[in-house]
């Protein structure tokens, strides 16, 4: 019987990696099919009352919309709104005008630009626009995505201010603080040496480390230093933006204080490409790129003054807030929407006052507003029905069933593993956040029959949903349509896989090390 509940309580999951990984159908579709699966089999099988199966839905879509939804809806608004400005074409000739030199462009572009809109906005456009600059420098296509998928191999667990890591720590009740410090730890040696992954990519050999190495370095832990401390004393909304600056900016200065390679096969080749480089730096004054910055200025400014670091404002603001019932079946907690104090909201307000600024007018606010919305509606029917699934499947009996199986399989073991199931969460679903959804609960089951501690094994399968992201069909999808690639799919898969791979098993050496000192 064990075996038998064991598969039944999987059918929801492997309908989803069939569905997206083989049948090739969009998410949109495939996870409302899920949901119905998980909703037949809890009300048959596991004997869940109806109305507590509604219930249960009913949570899940409410933590979909609020906060997830509208962070997510917000933070693609952002940046929509700087593309109608012009202001992003600004940005793009501000971090093209540092160097000549293609291996620190891409650290800078790749890396430290790619984490930071990541950490904005996430859904593809770490991907997206950085390889699509990275193109118009005239970098090889195929390199340029491979590497661009790699750099976002470790942002994404802080993606969309934070909200994988949020909605991790909202759905299992565990600290989001304490949730976003064991997540970082786990990442920190992924993130030293992923910049070093991309320079290789991009030189196809390790001989291209040779001149650059400390700047790679640096730049390595000028990401992962500051997103540590930020994770410690400020939560999972700011980790990532503020690693990004802070790499971006440390990998600016070296490049400015050495800014002649030696290495001149790695140099931008024609005088087409030397000339954008010039003209970066020439027509871009510091007062446009401020002004071009800053509705991601006033994002950082607002989320900062509205944390606990500043407890007055933090306090005051966070008192606004609706307590529900939502659950009805046993063990149900209230559910808090909090209406001012909540990334989504802020990030609008800033996103409407920059653009002001910029010389947007309410009209065209309103109708890239409008656009965003349209624009997102299959992400938003994929989140509801996947966090709904969630809920059920958590609230039946399912996931426990799955988690105890877990145990009497891999026994001790399993934090080795724990970061490979939250990867598979990734590929299947495309988003980090789905990926914590599904299997977050799992992790924290598992880790209380394994008597581990739950944050650690949630904060592993962050891990791992964010290492998913380089293989996510979705997020190559996404980097072949930036590049004018597509067809080469399955080729950028294969190359990016080893590197994947590569990371799954120091996450998971990682994850086992550290259950085994707690």
């Amino acid at each position: 019987m064990k075996l038998l509940a064991f598969v039944l309580a999987l059918l929801p999951i492997l309908w989803l990696m069939l569905a997206l990984g083989v049948l090739k159908k969009p998410a949109f579709k495939a996870c409302p099919i899920a949901l119905a699966a998980a909703i037949l089999l809890a009300l048959t099988y596991w004997k869940m009352p109806v109305k507590d199966c509604v219930t249960g839905g009913l949570e899940g879509v409410a933590m979909a919309i609020w906060p997830v939804s509208l962070v997510i809806i917000a933070a693609v608004f952002t940046y929509n709104l700087c593309i109608a400005t012009g202001s992003m074409e600004k940005i793009k000739k501000v971090l093209t005008g540092v160097s000549k030199d293609r291996r620190i462009l891409l650290l800078l572009i790749g890396w430290g630009f790619g984490g930071f809109l990541e950490g904005m906005a996430g859904f593809g456009t770490a991907v997206a626009i950085p390889a699509g600059i990275l193109c118009g420098l005239g970098f090889s296509p195929i390199p340029a995505t491979v590497a661009c998928l790699v750099a976002n191999a470790t942002p994404t667990a802080f993606g969309s201010v934070g909200i994988p890591t949020v909605t991790l720590a909202q759905l299992t009740e565990i600290s989001q603080g304490s949730l976003a410090w064991n997540t970082t730890v786990q990442l920190l040696p992924l993130i030293l040496i992923t910049p070093f992954v991309m320079v290789i990519i991009e030189g196809k050999s390790v001989r291209a480390l040779k001149g650059i190495w400390p700047i790679t370095l640096a730049s390595g832990i000028a990401f992962a230093v500051p997103e540590l401390l930020a994770a410690k004393f400020l939560g999972a909304e700011l980790p990532v933006i503020i690693g990004s600056v802070c790499s971006m900016a440390v990998t600016i200065l070296m490049a400015r204080k050495n800014p002649q390679s030696r290495e001149k096969e790695y140099l931008i080749g024609n005088k087409k490409q030397e000339e954008i480089c010039q003209e970066s730096e020439n027509r871009i004054t510091i007062a446009e790129a401020v002004k071009a910055c800053i509705p991601f200025i006033l994002i950082f400014v607002f989320l900062l003054l509205t944390s606990s670091m500043v407890p007055p404002l933090h306090d005051t603001l966070g008192k606004i807030k609706t307590v529900v019932q939502i659950y009805s079946g046993k063990g149900g907690t209230p559910y808090t929407f909090t209406w001012v104090a909540t990334p989504g909201v802020l990030i609008l307000l800033a996103a409407v006052i920059g653009g002001k600024i910029q010389g947007a007018d309410i009209s065209l606010i309103g109708k890239v507003f409008k656009d965003t919305c349209g624009q997102m509606w299959k992400t938003v029917v994929t989140i509801m029905s996947i966090m709904a699934m969630a809920k059920i499947m958590s609230h039946s009996g399912m996931i426990a069933e799955i988690a105890g199986m877990l145990v009497t399989l891999t026994g001790d073991f399993y934090p080795a593993a724990a970061p490979f199931v939250g990867a598979i969460g990734t590929f299947v679903t495309g988003s980090g956040t789905s990926a914590n959804v599904l299997f977050g609960g799992l992790q924290v089951e598992t880790a209380g029959s394994l008597g581990l501690d739950p944050c650690w094994l949630a904060g592993a399968n962050t891990v791992g949903a964010t290492i998913g992201k380089m293989i996510s069909p979705q997020s190559i999808a996404i980097g072949t349509a930036a590049t004018a690639t597509v067809g080469n799919e399955s080729k950028i898969l294969r190359k990016v896989m080893k590197y994947c791979a590569i990371f799954i098993v120091i996450a998971g050496c990682v994850a086992y090390a550290g259950s085994r000192m707690r």
